[in-house]
């Protein structure tokens, strides 16, 4: 990589660092599936149903 100039350097290390850091909607689900995070909301009563009639 030294052969490049600094400017392109840049460039590839922020293509590089955005294009792995991009966190997919799956995988947030997955991940809160497998750790368990919200499993107290199982026991919490449903305030709320469709059928309410009024938009929040």
């Amino acid at each position: 990589m030294q052969s490049l100039s600094e400017e392109e350097r840049h460039m590839i290390k922020e293509k590089l660092f955005v294009e792995t850091n991009q966190v997919t909607t799956q995988e947030i689900r997955n991940l809160t599936k497998q750790s368990n995070s919200f499993d107290f909301l199982n026991d919490e009563p449903d305030l709320y149903t469709l059928d309410d009639g009024e938009a929040i």
